[in-house]
């Protein structure tokens, strides 16, 4: 009885504590590769990256000024859906590669980026087809911040 009980009561443990660590919310350091969105802010902009902390490894940069209605977009992926208006001009410079690159401006007001904001996720598409950037609870508060500090108010 005891050759039985012993290994079924190991592989219950391993299950229980695999369950638990797939529940809980990730922090950047264990996601893959710590990417993450991180929130910054400079006089009169506002800058929500989706990418490694403290690096140039970013998938994704969105800006605003303080009471904009506007969030310009810059990176390898953007917000999937019919309110992203490219910007009228191409960027000399990408400030993520260094590159040349195009912009797009999207309304804070549209479905994905409210769907970021109240949900944290952002369905996204580049060149490896669309996906989803989600957020775990610290970050949907620097999501939030960004989205006040677009309304006007302070990050």
């Amino acid at each position: 009885m005891l050759k039985f009980a012993l290994p079924a009561t190991a592989a219950l443990a391993l299950i229980a504590i695999a369950a638990q660590s797939s529940a809980t919310d990730q922090n950047d350091e264990t996601r893959l590769g710590g990417m993450g969105w991180h929130l910054s802010e400079e006089p009169g902009l506002a800058k929500l990256a989706y990418g490694v902390a403290n690096s140039d490894q970013l998938a994704l940069l969105m800006t605003c000024e303080p009471g904009a209605a506007q969030a310009v977009v810059y990176g390898e992926v953007k917000p999937v859906g019919p309110q992203v208006v490219r910007a009228s001009m191409v960027t000399p410079i990408d400030p993520l590669s260094g590159g040349l690159s195009e912009e797009v401006s999207i309304s804070t007001a549209s479905p994905s980026l409210q769907r970021l904001k109240t949900g944290g996720r952002l369905q996204v598409e580049g060149e490896a087809g669309q996906f989803e950037l989600r957020a775990n609870r610290t970050e949907r508060e620097a999501i939030n911040a960004f989205f006040s500090y677009c309304a006007g108010g302070r990050a």
